[in-house]
């Protein structure tokens, strides 16, 4: 069988593709210097992985592989993001760029290459997953609380700018709304925050009772009890009661229950009142500044229109979900709230003139 010599595009596809493991490879080596211990040797696992992807575009190429290219732009930006940060939005980033190989369809590279990429988008995912677990607490209450800031007070100074109402009142209406609103948003959270320790401090052992293991009824065995409570089967919870009793388990007998750590009451609400005002000031800014009528309308939806376009692609990037998706979904809801509230500001405005 005789072998034909590569066609320029050819040449062409495969360099690209060198320079991508090249590039992700780099990503998952930045990566691994930032952390420690088992995700430190995923990583790094994970970039001898592209290693030998690329050595198969690289004996593909031969002399044709010349200098090593750069990687494409996605991937150089994921590196520098790497490097500087190295936090949990680049494993969303790099989880999506798994996703994207192009080698399911390519005759030129092998079924395991392809199927070491999808791996490859599932590791991520997974290291990724630990990171969005740790700030998910926070995240959700900085989303949520900066989203309804923008959306609320916007709809609320744009439906009573509608109506006609002078500039001043529309101002103290904005400033108003962001006070009510980042005030209720504390006190809420710090409600709910206080409630939930306050739940699960009723469900933590008394350590008296632990105090009393060594005098119990070894025949009674109502230890038992406790563990068949906690959802041991009563075989499983009678065997572990007995191993208690006789000193064959070294761990506390009556040990709390793991839960979902708990912020201060004060710090949630001090960050909800935050994120709620960061939200809320911006429809207020043309305001601030003296824009009025038609003017201050259309420079308080713009900015909060690139506001609701940055939150949205936050969170499609910590999803690992399209950025640009989400942003337009963020704008579309955000927007057609607003535009409700300024429609029946309009209304209003003319039933009262």
């Amino acid at each position: 069988m005789v072998n034909t010599a590569p066609s320029p595009t050819d040449i062409r596809r495969w360099r690209k593709y060198l320079a991508a493991e090249r590039a992700e490879a780099a990503v998952y080596r930045d990566l691994a210097s930032r952390r420690a211990g088992e995700e430190r040797d995923i990583l790094l696992a994970l970039a001898e992985a592209e290693g030998r992807h690329e050595q198969h575009w690289l004996a593909l190429l031969g002399d044709a592989a010349g200098r090593p290219r750069p990687g494409d732009l996605r991937t150089r930006f994921l590196g520098l993001l790497a490097r500087r940060f190295g936090s949990v939005f680049v494993l969303a980033l790099a989880q999506r760029a798994e996703g994207r190989s192009p080698y399911e369809g390519d005759v030129d590279a092998t079924e395991a290459m392809a199927a070491d990429e999808r791996i490859h988008e599932e590791v991520v995912r997974a290291l990724a997953a630990r990171g969005r677990q740790r700030l998910s607490g926070t995240f959700r209450a900085a989303v949520f609380g900066a989203n309804d800031g923008l959306v609320s007070n916007l709809a609320l100074v744009l439906g009573v700018a509608a109506a006609g109402v002078d500039n001043r009142i529309v101002l103290l209406t904005g400033i108003a709304g962001l006070l009510a609103g980042a005030l209720s948003m504390g006190a809420g959270e710090y409600v709910s925050v206080r409630s939930q320790r306050e739940l699960l401090d009723a469900t933590t052992p008394n350590p008296e009772a632990g105090a009393s293991v060594p005098y119990l009824d070894v025949d009674a065995n109502e230890l038992a009890l406790v563990y068949r409570a906690r959802g041991m089967s009563a075989a499983e919870a009678t065997a572990h009661a007995a191993e208690v009793i006789g000193g064959r388990v070294l761990t506390p007998a009556l040990r709390p229950q793991e839960h979902e750590v708990v912020g201060s009451a004060f710090g949630a609400a001090l960050s909800s009142f935050c994120f709620f005002a960061s939200g809320a000031i911006i429809p207020v800014l043309p305001y601030l500044f003296g824009a009025t009528g038609l003017t201050a309308v259309v420079v308080a939806s713009v900015l909060v229109g690139l506001a609701l376009l940055g939150t949205g692609s936050i969170v499609g990037l910590l999803s690992g979900a399209s950025p640009l998706k989400r942003a337009l979904r963020q704008l579309a809801i955000g927007f057609g709230a607003a535009g409700a509230t300024y429609l029946l500001g309009l209304l209003f405005g003319v039933s009262a003139g």
